[in-house]
């Protein structure tokens, strides 16, 4: 399973949005991946999503491989798409 997200937040995916994706993608035993501009990253391991350089306005394909994949590709879009908590 996958969905198709934006980075809407100013300032991208920093430290702490890297690591609320790796911590939120611990939480499901589907083998989870974010896909951007032709890299693909461990969705359970902050350093290769920062190595990523998500800026805001990049597209990225979360995909999801596993029992709870469904679950997952909710939570992870909705903290993309929620700005990381972020109000900017």
């Amino acid at each position: 399973m996958e969905a198709l997200v934006t980075i809407i937040n100013k300032s991208g995916v920093h430290a702490r949005p890297a690591a609320m994706l790796a911590q939120m993608g611990r939480r499901y035993t589907s083998k989870i991946t974010y896909t951007a501009k032709g890299i693909t990253a461990d969705g359970k391991n902050i350093i290769p999503i920062i190595n990523l350089g998500l800026s805001c306005g990049t597209q990225v394909l979360i995909t999801a491989e596993g029992d709870d994949e469904q679950e997952a590709i909710k939570a992870l879009s909705e903290l993309v798409n929620n700005r990381f908590g972020e109000h900017q």
